[in-house]
C-alpha cells in the first residue's frame, strides 16, 4: 500500500502579517499576553487569535503560557530576532517612502561611536548633506559592538566603529585616529608626568557622558577587566560641559585628545594614557551589499574622503 507523503510547505506559503510580528514583540517587550493586548489596543480574546493564527502560519509553538504570563519557546526566540529586523526594516520602508513623498530621494542610516559624533563626523556631514540635496543621514550613536551588530542584521547601512571591534564579514577602511586621553584639574599635582595609566585614575571621582554612550560603556568594560567601577560625581550630555566640572575640581574625565584640546578650560591639563588600547583608529564599515547602494557608497566616499587614508582590511 502506497503511503501518502504529506506535501512539504513551500516559502511562499507562509503569510505573516507583519502586525501580528508588533503584536508577538510586544507580548515579549511587556510579558503578558493582556498586556501586548492593551499596548496595540486589542481585545485579549483578538490578540490570543492573532497569536494562535501567527503559531499556525509559521508551523511552530512560540509561546508557553502559564497563569503568570508568556514566554517563548525555542521558536519563538528566533522568530523574534527575525520580527526585530523585519519591523526595523519596515520602519525604514515607511520613513524613506514618506521621503519619495515629499520630494526627497533617499535616506542613509549611519551609526557610529561616541568619538566620531562629537568629533569628527558633524562638519563631514554638513558639507555632505549640503552637496547632496536629494539625501538625508538618519545618524545614531552606539557602542561600536552594537553598530557593528546592527550592520550585520541589516538595520543599518553604515558604520562608523574603534578598530577594537571584530568586523569580520564588513568592507572596512580606516579613517581617523582617536586616541583617548584624561583631562583632570590642574590643582592636581602630578609631577612631570607626561601620561597615567587608566587604572591609577580609579581611584578619583570622574566627570562623564551619560551612561549609555559608547565612550561610558567602553571604559566601564575597561575598569571592570581590574574589578573596579569609576565612580561618577556626575554625568553630562558633551565634552564641554564635561570639561567645566573638571576645571572646577569636580573629577577627572577621559575623552578623545582633540575633543580636550577643543574644550580644555584655564584651569584644566591634558594627561595621555599609557594603556595600549587608549590609541585607536575609527573605521568607516558597510556591508558588501550596502557598498552596491549609491546613496550609501556617497556618504562613505564622502566620509573618506574628508580624512583620506588608503588601506581596508
Amino acid at each position: 500500500m502506497a503511503v501518502m507523503s504529506t506535501p512539504k510547505r513551500r516559502t511562499t506559503d507562509y503569510r505573516v502579517d507583519p502586525f501580528d510580528l508588533h503584536l508577538f514583540a510586544a507580548v515579549m517587550e511587556h510579558g503578558t499576553i493582556t498586556a501586548a493586548a492593551s499596548s496595540v489596543n486589542l481585545s485579549l480574546a483578538a490578540a490570543s487569535a492573532r497569536l494562535k493564527g501567527l503559531e499556525d502560519a509559521t508551523g511552530s509553538q512560540l509561546l508557553e503560557r502559564s497563569k503568570s504570563g508568556a514566554i517563548p519557546t525555542d521558536a519563538g526566540r528566533a522568530l523574534l530576532r527575525h520580527a526585530n529586523r523585519v519591523l526595523a526594516e519596515l520602519e525604514s520602508l515607511h520613513v524613506e517612502m514618506a521621503s519619495f513623498g515629499h520630494g526627497l530621494r533617499g535616506t542613509v542610516r549611519l551609526l557610529c561611536n561616541t568619538a566620531a559624533m562629537s568629533e569628527s563626523l558633524p562638519r563631514t556631514i554638513g558639507q555632505f548633506l549640503v552637496k547632496t540635496p536629494d539625501l538625508d543621514v538618519d545618524v545614531q550613536e552606539l557602542s561600536s559592538e552594537a553598530v557593528v551588530e546592527a550592520l550585520r542584521r541589516g538595520t543599518a547601512d553604515l558604520g562608523i566603529v574603534a578598530d577594537y571591534v571584530d568586523t569580520s564579514g564588513l568592507l572596512v577602511q580606516p579613517w581617523v585616529d582617536d586616541r583617548l586621553v584624561a583631562l583632570l584639574p590642574k590643582r592636581w599635582s602630578l609631577g612631570r608626568r607626561r601620561s597615567v595609566a587608566y587604572g591609577e585614575l580609579l581611584v578619583h571621582p570622574f566627570v562623564g557622558l551619560a551612561r549609555e554612550s559608547g565612550l561610558s560603556r567602553f571604559l566601564a568594560a575597561q575598569a571592570s577587566r581590574s574589578g573596579r567601577v569609576p565612580r561618577h560625581r556626575v554625568r553630562l550630555g558633551g565634552f564641554d560641559a564635561v570639561a567645566q566640572l573638571v576645571a572646577e575640581g569636580v573629577g577627572v574625565a577621559v575623552m578623545s585628545e582633540s575633543a580636550a584640546a577643543r574644550f580644555a578650560k584655564s584651569g584644566t591639563q591634558i594627561l595621555g594614557l599609557s594603556d595600549a588600547w587608549s590609541r585607536r583608529k575609527l573605521l568607516v564599515c558597510m556591508t558588501p551589499a550596502g557598498s552596491e547602494l549609491p546613496s550609501v557608497s556617497a556618504l562613505a566616499n564622502a566620509l573618506l574622503g574628508a580624512h583620506p587614508q588608503i588601506g581596508s582590511r
